[in-house]
């Protein structure tokens, strides 16, 4: 089920309110009225957060759900507050976390969280956030592309730990090991990849999220092309998981469970919103609408979602380990134990007792989509 299916929402469920001051206070009371519903909700039957205060990495590039919930008070409402707590990389944000300096991080990718699971690192994937990151492959205008099995026997600038590219070629006819059917050349910058690619070392390149505008206005100019997508070679590869430490999250449900359900109201916002939340965005991480648009309102390549995507780490796990990425220990840990969808499911079906008549196409996607993805 993809992201275009999850995009059909808040059509039907879109109130508009009376003209004339008279509708203006009905509008004001009916909000006041659902936040206090809210209110209670989360110190009541769904109970109360155990940490008010959430100590979160996002990174530089930020999180534009933890956005939308920070400046429309769904954190607030659920009776929880985000402490944003820097990393320079996520090597370093995965430290905050195995040392419990941070709670969340949401913005590590995957391979980061599974790598320290299999050293044995006792962290959770509790939820999400990019299932799909607008990432680009690029080359130079007249190279042909004929799908991933253009990578064959090429010096590609893609760091191999990147399973989608790994796995898809590993299933190609005649394909034995992925790592040495293509020569994988990994830059530290992606800024260093571009200009291998434009250099002609090497013939493909793949471009982070933060790319995007640069990357299309050198396609504009005619001195590179955008042949593929990240999410065109591996759908929904799981970009970015939102992790914790488990016994965290143990200890802690209520607070995940708030957390959850903010981000979800998050979620059905954004969908329904999308050019606001480029302008938020923007704001938040002190970037241009242009910078950030030119990777948020791509549809078909930029997936944001709270759920967990128990079978997407599953797969990623598989392919991080066949393909010698993963420490030895490996073999020891049964991944399953550190993807928990219990919390999500529940706090899905919260969100929807609560906040559903905001958007309910949008709760109705979501279960739809957790069942395809994690069950």
């Amino acid at each position: 089920m993809k992201k275009r299916f999850l995009a059909l929402m808040l059509v039907c469920g879109m109130t508009f309110g009376l003209a004339g001051c008279g509708g203006a206070e009905q509008e004001s009371t009916s909000k006041d009225e659902k936040a206090e519903t809210a209110e209670d909700a989360a110190e009541g039957e769904t109970g109360k957060p155990e940490q008010s205060v959430v100590k979160w990495n996002y990174g530089t590039s930020g999180n534009v759900l933890v956005t939308i919930a920070n400046e429309k008070g769904y954190f607030e409402d659920e009776g929880i507050s985000i402490e944003p707590v820097e990393a320079n990389a996520n090597a370093d944000a995965m430290t905050l976390l195995a040392t419990g300096k941070v709670d969340v991080v949401s913005n590590a990718g995957t391979s980061n969280p599974l790598a320290q699971i299999a050293s044995g690192v006792d962290i959770s994937v509790f939820g999400g956030h990019m299932i799909e990151g607008c990432m680009p492959v690029i080359a130079l205008p007249d190279t042909q592309w004929n799908g991933i099995e253009s990578f064959l026997g090429e010096k590609v600038a893609v760091n191999p730990s990147y399973f989608a590219f790994t796995g898809a070629v590993a299933e190609l006819d005649g394909v034995d090991d992925p790592m040495t059917a293509v020569s994988w050349e990994v830059y530290s910058d992606y800024n260093d990849a571009l200009a291998a690619v434009v250099r002609g070392d090497v013939k493909y390149a793949l471009m982070g999220t933060g790319q995007n505008l640069s990357v299309q206005e050198m396609q504009d100019n005619g001195e590179i092309k955008i042949v593929s997508y990240q999410s065109e070679i591996m759908e929904n590869y799981s970009c970015c998981r939102m992790v914790a430490q488990t016994n965290w999250i143990n200890e802690n449900p209520n607070t995940v469970k708030a957390v959850i359900r903010a981000l979800l109201r998050a979620q059905s916002y954004y969908e329904a919103n999308k050019e606001e939340a480029v302008g938020l965005h923007a704001a938040a991480i002190d970037a241009t609408e242009e910078y950030v648009g030119a990777y948020m309102l791509d549809d078909e390549h930029y997936f944001v979602s709270v759920d967990p995507l128990k079978n997407g780490v599953i797969r990623a796990w598989g392919i991080l380990d066949s393909t010698g990425f993963l420490d030895e220990n490996a073999a020891n840990n049964n991944i399953e134990d550190h993807i928990n969808t219990a919390l999500y499911e529940e706090a899905l079906k919260e969100a929807e007792e609560l906040y559903g008549e905001e958007a309910p196409e949008f709760y109705e996607n979501m279960k739809a989509f957790f069942e395809e993805n994690d069950k």
